[in-house]
């Protein structure tokens, strides 16, 4: 199927929606304070459990915090990092691609050169050595992720600027006068916005999946911000006992970054059409 018939594009369109909801108004939603503790309370089963606690919808982590609460606050953590990640990322790989593809030459090389060395960094392995000297915190996280994603933008402005730069509007407009800044901002970047929003989605999941990785291994988001890939390195030792403390989480983020998925994907094969199919 293609174009709005596409059921990917609206199953991945809601996930995405639901989410931004739920951390735009997750003081609102949480029934408890995330962050509230109560060792009386320790990790008491969701309610469909025998011995959960009434008030507990999905039970309580390992100091007796509301698993619910963080579950709705982390949704920020995730949602806040792709977002901020994709703007970052975004700004550098497309001013690159975009100045290597407008103007060729040996500011192309430059740019290719400057592609063909992040491709060439380990990215797992340089988030975890930046991470570990700088300290993890949010911040650095974000910055981290931010210079390390934007190939992808770089490739794809790069190759769509070169296709854009040769038509015949473009050359009217050179040939009315106008600057190259105008016919940057005008003519060229938003006929190349299509292909980078599909890019844009990609590399929000990549940032999410990449965060929870960190948090796992105890380099990303600090406690006690209820971050997903945070409440699953916290549960991993209690799910042997008890499962839930890492499934709950960890079916959190992967319905989510399935949504993020789904929806590129969709956006892909709608703007590949070019109508309404």
């Amino acid at each position: 199927m293609k174009g709005w018939r596409n059921a990917g594009l609206w199953v991945g369109a809601f996930i995405v929606a639901f989410t931004l909801l739920v951390a735009l108004f997750a003081p609102l939603l949480a029934p408890h304070d995330p962050f509230g503790m109560d060792l009386s309370r320790r990790l008491k089963p969701p309610i469909w459990m025998e011995g959960s606690l009434p008030g507990h919808l999905l039970g309580t982590d390992h100091i007796g915090r509301d698993y619910l609460s963080r579950l709705i606050y982390g949704a920020r953590i995730s949602v806040l990092i792709g977002v901020m990640t994709v703007i970052t990322s975004g700004l550098i790989g497309i001013a690159l691609g975009v100045t290597g593809g407008f103007f060729g030459g040996r500011i192309d090389d430059v740019v290719l050169f400057a592609i063909t060395a992040r491709l060439a960094i380990p990215l797992i392995l340089v988030a975890l050595a930046v991470v570990s000297l700088i300290g993890s915190s949010l911040t650095v996280v974000v910055a981290t992720l931010g210079f390390l994603l934007w190939e992808r933008f770089a490739v794809v402005a790069r190759v769509a600027t070169m296709q854009v730069r040769t038509l015949d509007y473009v050359s009217a407009a050179w040939s009315a006068g106008c600057s190259r800044a105008h016919i940057l901002l005008r003519d060229v970047l938003p006929n190349i916005a299509s292909p980078l929003a599909v890019v844009a989605t990609l590399e929000m999941a990549l940032a999410i999946l990449l965060e929870a990785a960190l948090s796992f291994l105890g380099l990303g988001v600090p406690p006690p911000l209820p971050s997903w890939g945070l409440m699953i390195a916290e549960g991993k030792e209690y799910m042997f006992f008890n499962a839930w403390v890492i499934t709950i989480p960890g079916i959190a983020l992967f319905v989510f970054v399935f949504g993020i998925n789904l929806l590129g994907d969709g956006l892909r094969d709608l703007l590949r059409t070019g109508r309404v199919a």
